[in-house]
């Protein structure tokens, strides 16, 4: 069903959405698209270099680069599927998305979302069996359990998302047709059901509750026992490092949990979609820009290894002239 001009509902189906965006913000629309331009492009380079040189240099393939590759993986996805669409709503007249354009852009969005949240947790596993048990850490964290350790995230994260999204996908849409956000977002989308939304809110947020609420509570008993280990290191010098590295990570997940909790894990209704519209920038622009420069790019290792391949491409081209 559709508003007509008069108010009254007919009966129609859905075939597009009316993407709002940053309607609000006309006077700073160009600005904006230049900022999340030159972001999306930086965070995309960044995070592919990061693939790149892990894949290809042998002494990064050990299981924390093995993770680091798989973030980089998941930042690209999220990246690609909601900041393009974001970016032409602030220069184009059209303001719409297909059903099925909408459908594929929050699948891909909560698949790749729920596993790196879930993902988040087992890094900070890793991290705490390499600091809290470095003499076992080789034999416990061997490439079998790295692998299995990714595919439970990612068969957690479809889970989750099939009870999340399950109703949006067989369920008729009531009008008007128009979501107050840059793209397909969960709250946005279900509002617009033709439905009772309380069992369905109810368990959307179960689930975000299941999956964010697990991730966060893994990840901070992780970093306690981290932090309580370097604090016992003997060398000042030593646990300055460890907590300079710990404290950027730290950081860095908090802002991801914390935008990810603001979202989802509240009541329905409970926040204005503008607070829910910078929440989303965070998380799809800002954490994915952040993510190779925080684990990687500020790693020592990282670091030898991307001087060494611009080393080798200068002296192959000085060679080809």
């Amino acid at each position: 069903m559709v508003l007509n001009d008069k108010g009254n509902t007919t009966e129609s189906v859905v075939k597009e959405f009316v993407l709002l965006g940053f309607s609000s913000l006309q006077e700073v629309q160009l600005p904006l698209f230049c900022l999340f331009l030159v972001m999306y492009a930086l965070s995309s380079i960044g995070n592919a270099l990061v693939i790149l040189m892990i894949h290809f240099d042998s002494h990064l393939h050990i299981p924390m680069y093995y993770f680091l590759s798989n973030l980089s993986w998941l930042e690209i996805i999220i990246t690609t599927t909601v900041t393009p669409k974001m970016l032409s709503l602030l220069i184009s007249k059209k303001k719409t998305i297909s059903f099925t354009g909408c459908v594929i852009q929050i699948t891909l969005y909560l698949l790749a979302g729920a596993t790196e949240i879930l993902l988040l947790g087992a890094m900070s596993v890793d991290r705490y069996l390499a600091i809290c048990n470095p003499l076992r850490y080789t034999a416990i964290m061997s490439n079998q359990v790295c692998r299995l350790m990714v595919l439970f995230c990612w068969i957690g994260s479809i889970f989750c998302v099939s009870l999340t999204i399950g109703f949006n996908l067989i369920l008729p849409y009531c009008g008007p047709n128009v979501i107050d956000h840059f793209f397909c977002d969960t709250s946005p989308l279900t509002k617009l059901l033709c439905a009772d939304l309380t069992l369905i809110h109810a368990l959307q947020f179960m689930v975000a509750c299941l999956a964010l609420l697990t991730s966060v509570s893994v990840t901070a008993v992780s970093y306690l026992y981290i932090i309580i280990t370097v604090m016992r290191m003997p060398s000042t010098q030593g646990r300055k490092e460890a907590f300079s590295t710990c404290s950027t990570h730290i950081t860095l997940v908090s802002i991801y949990y914390g935008s990810c909790i603001f979202i989802y894990v509240r009541p329905a209704g409970s926040s204005s979609m503008d607070f829910n519209k910078v929440a989303t920038v965070l998380n799809t622009v800002v954490t994915p820009l952040l993510n190779p420069i925080i684990y990687s790019f500020r790693n020592k290792v990282v670091m030898d290894v991307l001087k060494d391949a611009l080393k080798q491409m200068s002296e192959t081209l000085v060679k080809t002239a």
